[in-house]
Parts: C-alpha cells; structure tokens; sequence
C-alpha cells in the first residue's frame, strides 16, 4: 500500500509538471504563429510612421514574446536593423508624410544612436517631417530627438543635459574583504579591463584614455545638437553646466531646446495640424512592424547577386555555446562564413561588428575565417557601438574598415586573470586536497595562487599573443608592427581618431560599407540578404540549452541596468584565462 501511494504521487506529479511544461509551450508556439503571420502593410494616404523609442537597443533583436509572456516588457529589444530599415521604407513611400518620435526610454550607445541620427536627417532630405515627443528626455534621446522638426515636451516633464561621465566600478577591496586575489598577466599600459579587480581608482593611462574618448563623443554630440536646434555650441555646454533638468519646463522652450509644452494625448490633434489636415480626415498612424511589412515597389532582381550583411554582436566567446544569444560563438561564425565563401552567389560580404572582445583563442580563429574569405570575395567591416580588442582582431584583414565618429574601436592587447579563492576557502572552512600526476596538473584551480614558474609561463603566453595581434593588425592595416604598438598598448580610441590613425578606412554606417562593397564587387544588380537567418522564439528556445535563453531573459528582468556588470564576472569562471576584450560596459552616460 505504502509503494502504491508512494508511485500515484509520483504520477500526479509528473503529470502536473508534464502540464505545465507542454502549456508553457504551447504558449510559445501560440506567439510564435501570430508574429509570423503578419501581412503585407497597405498604406494610406496622410500616414506618418510612429517610432517609439524604448527598451535596449540591439544590433538585431530575436522574437520578444518571451518578454510578453515575462511581464519583461521594461527590459524588451528592439533592432537597430529594423529601425533603420523602418525609416528607409518611410522615406521611399509616397503616402508617408512623416514620422513621429516618441521617447520613451531607449537604452543604447551614441554609436548606434549617431546611425539612427543619419538615418532621420537623410529622411528629412525628401522634404518630410519629423516631430519628437517626450514626457521626459533622457540625454540620450534628447540627442536623437534634437533632429527632429519640432521637440513636443509635457508641461511637467523636463530634458537632460548635463554632458557626459564614465564611472567604473572596482571590486578590489571587497574581493581582498572575502578572501579572493585576482592574479593578472597584461600587456599595454592602457589595458584597463583587469584595474577594476586590482585597484581601486584608474591609472594615469586609463584616466587619459577615458578623458580623451569622453570628450571627443561629447563633442559629437555638441556640435549635432548645435546644428539641428542651432544653439551655439558654448551656450549648450553653459546649458549642461546649469543642470537644466531641475529648471521649470518653460526654460526649455526659452532656451531653445524645445518648441512647444503639449500634454500626450494632444499630439494627435497638434499632428494633423501640421500636416494642415481637416477635422474630418483621417490621421494614419503606422508602427513599426506596420512600417517592416511595407512592400518596396521595386523590380525583382534576376541576377541572383547576393550581397552578404553578417551579424555579429557580444562577446566572443570560443566554446560554441553562448549566455543567451548575446555572444559571438566562434564555431558558429566560422561555418557561416565559411557557406559564405563557398556560395558563388555571394559576390561581396559586409560584416556587422559589434563587439568588446573576448577569447583571444577564439578572436583568433575567427581572424582566420575572415581572411580566408577575403581571398574569394570582398569584405568590408561595419563597426557599430564597439568593435575593440577582440572585435579589432576580427576586423583587422578586412578590404576597408567603417566605423560611426563614436564607435569605440582599437584596445589592441591581451590580458589574463585566474582568480585565487585559498583565503575564502579557509575562511568558510572549506578544505582541499589534491592527488596529481605531475607539476602543474592542477594548474588554475580556485584554491592555491600559482607558482613563480606558471607566473613566468602565463606571462609569455601574454606576451606571444599580443605579438601574434601585432601581426594581424600590421599585415591588415599594411603598417609596420612598430608602427601598431605605437597606437596600440590597449588603448581605446574613437572612430574619428582611428580614422586618422589609420586603423579605420571610413567613417559611417552600415548602409556606407555596403555601398564600398558593392563598389569592390563591381556589380551593378544585386540583392542585400542578411545572415545569419533570424531566428523565432520558438526555435531559440528549441536550440539554446535549458539556462541559456530562458535564463537571460530572466535575469535581465530582474538586474536590469547591472545584467552586464553580471555577465562579466560570470565569465570569469568560464577558465578560458587569455582574453582580448574590453570591459562589457564602458559606462559613459
């Protein structure tokens, strides 16, 4: 009796978990089929395109019915590629008069905000508009807002502008606190990304270097802003001295940096005004997967020339399996790009990079791939927000480089770091013991720090591989390795001075470098396809292991602005010791 209980409770309980599994799925699948079967988009006449500014910003965004079905909506994506491709179709459909901007809360890098920035001017060069509308503008959306024919602000709202800062966190003390002792290996006085684990202020280096980039992206922003809202550049730098943001509103209207003070729900009335519609007609608003679903009326091309744009984003990462689908896996991109080479349809590819680094192994083997693509075809990279240390290694045997003014690029070096948790061991009375064939069998284990001779033997794989990325960038660049270690050293520069260094061929975006490639293909008809496919929510979660993309997407629901901070000291337990990588999050607000 006491078995027969024992295994009906047991059913039951397999069955209710069973039920719950297959009615999360079905939930899935329920999201997936009514994302998939959007129709084709018919434009009206008098339509504008609402852009609504919020959430994280990504290179290209996957499925985000996870974060519907997740409450996660705070922290969902969009895709740069998307938007820009939104305002594309806008600016080539006659019906579409203008687009509407509504700054909720976008989370992204100058880089990719200057893109979407370009992206508006040029859509005003129709003779279209384009009206922003914020309840409160972050300094970020005030920069991209700022391009627009009209800033609406809410009467109780306000605008940020107050230049910019970097504030790293150091965790020396609190490791040294509970016990753990980071042993690091580096190259390059300007290799910062290990200082936080060491000290507990920036060196005199890193200080210059985040002084310099701080600057130069501020100044960028300046001299935009200056021109759209035709303030004098002085004056803005007065203006964020003031801290406006704590001014009654109508200081903004007074100092130019918006036009009007309208509640939300008057906009509509105050759109059809503009556009000089009447009482009666009808104001279409089209959002952003309306806008996506908008057929181009273009001839087919029948040349099958196929024009490669190649996403990769995040870290590199060379165990072929990511955090997520945030990561760049090496394994992966090497096949892709070998498919690539191999398909005589593709006659040139663009690589999107956007990426801080990471394994130096990894970065390597990718550097491979490219350059063996590039013997076939033409290669250009796009850079977006970051394309340093790792993410310059992978670009470097690229045809031509082209980068936004603010990308944040170079960082060419290597560093290594094997923590050493002995004292917190002892500390909570853990106790190891070890039984090893040979001297250095239990090399970079948590609980001894490592002996002189693997202190020495570290360092020289230090030193071969940052003379190894030397070689990659001279024979890339065609430049001298002398003159490489000149501007190398790990030090971060912007795109407008890599330019002038020479480690970037081009400044813009990524419609740019498609333009070059197409040049270097010498083609004249072609089709533009992006790689890899984009996957549903569906699929990612049929292929991702059980802790991968559920797991994330938890977690950034609940860290929010500190998931990157997490994902960097997670990765340190990965054992993968010798990295080309910048912090994940540089930090300038």
């Amino acid at each position: 009796m006491k078995n027969f209980l024992k295994f009906t409770l047991a059913t039951i309980t397999g069955i209710i978990v069973t039920s719950i599994i297959l009615f999360f799925i079905g939930v899935v699948i329920f999201f997936s089929i009514v994302s998939s079967g959007e129709t084709e988009t018919i434009v009206k006449k008098n339509s504008i395109v609402m852009l609504n500014l919020s959430g994280e910003l990504v290179e290209r965004v996957t499925d985000n019915s996870l974060d519907v079905i997740l409450g996660n909506t705070e922290f969902s994506t969009c895709g740069l590629d998307d938007i820009l491709s939104s305002i594309k179709k806008a600016k080539e459909n006659e019906n579409i008069k203008g687009i509407y901007l509504q700054a909720t809360g976008l989370s992204a890098s100058y880089a990719s905000l200057l893109e979407i920035r370009n992206a508006l001017a040029d859509f005003k060069t129709t003779g279209k508009f384009i009206i922003a509308y914020g309840d409160y503008y972050t300094q970020k959306l005030y920069y991209l807002s700022s391009v627009a024919d009209k800033v609406l602000l809410n009467p109780r709202g306000g605008i940020e502008w107050k230049g910019l800062a970097s504030k790293p966190l150091f965790y020396k003390d609190l490791l040294q606190n509970i016990g753990v002792e980071m042993q690091v290996f580096k190259v390059g006085s300007y290799k910062s990304t290990v200082e936080p684990y060491i000290s507990t202020e920036m060196s005199p280096e890193n200080r210059k270097q985040v002084t310099e980039y701080v600057t130069a992206i501020w100044g960028q922003l300046v001299d935009d802003v200056s021109t759209s809202r035709n303030i004098n550049a002085d004056t803005l730098n007065v203006y964020a001295d003031r801290m406006l943001a704590y001014y009654p509103t109508e200081e903004f209207v007074k100092c130019g940096l918006a036009d009007t003070l309208i509640y939300k729900n008057e906009v509509h009335d105050y759109l059809k005004n503009y556009m000089q519609l009447g009482k009666d007609d009808r104001l279409t608003v089209l959002g952003l997967k309306e806008t996506l679903n908008i057929k181009k009326n273009i001839p087919k091309d029948k040349s099958g020339n196929i024009v490669a744009v190649y996403y990769t984003f995040g870290v590199i990462d060379d165990s072929g399996i990511n955090f997520g689908e945030e990561g760049i896996s090496s394994e992966k991109v090497i096949k892709d790009l070998r498919k690539l080479k191999e398909d005589e349809d593709v006659k040139a590819v663009v690589l999107r990079i956007n990426s801080p680094g990471g394994s130096a192994y990894g970065s390597e083997q990718i550097w491979y791939a490219i350059n063996e693509l590039k013997k076939e075809k033409p290669v250009v990279v796009s850079m977006g927000d970051y394309a340093a240390s790792g993410g310059y290694y992978i670009s470097c045997p690229a045809d031509c480089i082209v980068a936004e003014p603010t990308t944040l690029t170079g960082s060419i070096g290597i560093f290594g770091i094997i923590p050493n948790a002995e004292k917190l061991a002892n500390k909570v009375g853990i106790k190891f013991d070890v039984v090893k064939t040979n001297k250095h069998s239990d090399f970079g284990s948590l609980n001894r720090p490592l002996h002189t001779s693997e202190q020495v033997l570290m360092q020289m794989a230090i030193n071969q591989g940052y003379d190894i990325f030397l070689t990659r960038c001279a024979e890339g660049r065609s430049m001298s390795k002398e003159d490489i270690d000149n501007i190398a050293q790990g030090r971060v520069w912007t795109g407008a001075k890599a330019k002038e260094l020479g480690l970037v061929d081009e400044l813009g975006g990524i419609d740019k470098a498609l333009e070059i490639a197409i040049q270097k293909a010498n083609i004249e008809h072609y089709t533009i396809l992006a790689y890899p496919e984009k996957k549903g929510l569906l699929s990612s979660l049929l292929e991702s292991k059980p802790d991968n993309y559920v797991e994330s997407r938890l977690l950034k629901s609940k860290l929010g602005g500190y998931y990157n901070e997490f994902k960097l000291l997670r990765g340190l337990g990965k054992n993968d010791f010798i990295q080309a990588r910048l912090p994940v999050e540089l930090n300038v607000e």
